[in-house]
Order: structure tokens, then C-alpha cells, then sequence
């Protein structure tokens, strides 16, 4: 790739770094996960750059790439035996470590800076095909359209998705509305 097309590259594909973050921390639920997952897709992009069609919306095109390589990659890991890492199972043998539930390492999401904790778990409580639809429609301003391309499906699918991602956020978020004066009670 010349000079160029890597300029080229660097302006319109990079500035959606932090949304594909967002989106695959969103599937992933890990940090690393999330980050190795968004630097495939940024690797897979940059290699077919030439096949993208200047003009188009290069968000969808590379929500496109991670959603694909978040498909392979669950595949492959599903077939794969579970690994344990040792020194957590360590740890949980160990008097001096007794605490042992401090240490393991919760994943934190970015979505933090954008939506209380209650919010943040009502999201994580969805089931992926609906949270990965909320999440393009409310907080990416996708448009149906662009997420049926990037989802591979109808637009009705989308549209339903969302509807219902979106009252089962609402019924887990009533007490949430409640409290902090959304709704009446």
C-alpha cells in the first residue's frame, strides 16, 4: 500500500476506533479480547483497503470486518478445549490469598464513561444479537439499513431486534427510571 492509500487509510478508518472498541468489548466482555479483536479487524481492513468502495460509510464496512472476525474467532474458540489460568486456581489454595476474588480481574467497560453501572448491566444482560443491535442504533447512529449490511440480515430482523432489545432494557431499567425521577412512580 503506498503512501497514499495509508494516509487515506489513517483518515477515514481510524477515526472509528473507539466505537469498534466499544462494539467488541460489547461481545467480548474482556479487555484483551476486545483489543486483540479490534486490531484483527484494523490488520483485516488494512489488507483489503483497495477492495473498499470509496464513498461509502467505512464505519459499516469495518463493523462489517468485526463482526465476521468475531464470528471466526468464536468458532474456532468454541472448538477449542478450556484453558485454566494457574495462578488464579493457585491462589485459591493459598492461606495468604484467601481474598483471593480482589484479584481476579473484572473487566471494565467502556461504556462506563458514557452510562451508569445500573445501565452498563442491563446492557451486559441482553442477549448478544439484541445488545449488539441497541448498541449500533442508540449509541453508533447506525441506520437500519447499515446495520442489516453489517449484520448480514434482513432490515425487519434489525427492527425487531431493536424493538425488543430495547423493552427488555426498558423492563430492566424500570426501578432504575424510577429512582432517579425518569418516571413518576
Amino acid at each position: 500500500m503506498g503512501s497514499q492509500s495509508r494516509r487515506e487509510f489513517e483518515q477515514v478508518a481510524l477515526v472509528h476506533l473507539d466505537a469498534l472498541y466499544r462494539a467488541a468489548l460489547s461481545m467480548t466482555h474482556e479487555e484483551k479480547e476486545a483489543e486483540d479483536l479490534v486490531q484483527e479487524t484494523y490488520l483485516k481492513a488494512y489488507r483489503f483497503f483497495h477492495q473498499f468502495e470509496r464513498g461509502t460509510n467505512c464505519k459499516a464496512w469495518l463493523f462489517k470486518i468485526l463482526r465476521n472476525t468475531y464470528i471466526n474467532k468464536y468458532r474456532k474458540k468454541s472448538k477449542e478445549p478450556a484453558m485454566v489460568d494457574f495462578q488464579q486456581v493457585e491462589n485459591l489454595y493459598t492461606e495468604e490469598n484467601s481474598d483471593w476474588e480482589r484479584n481476579i480481574h473484572t473487566d471494565e467497560s467502556a461504556l462506563k464513561f458514557l452510562v451508569s453501572d445500573d445501565v452498563q448491566r442491563a446492557l451486559a444482560a441482553l442477549p448478544p444479537e439484541f445488545r449488539l443491535v441497541v448498541i449500533m442504533a442508540d449509541m453508533e447512529d447506525f441506520s437500519y439499513k447499515e446495520i442489516a449490511e453489517i449484520l448480514s440480515c434482513p432490515i425487519g430482523t434489525v427492527m425487531s431486534r431493536l424493538h425488543r432489545g430495547r423493552r427488555l432494557l426498558q423492563r430492566e431499567l424500570l426501578g432504575y427510571a424510577r429512582k432517579f425521577g425518569y418516571l413518576k412512580r
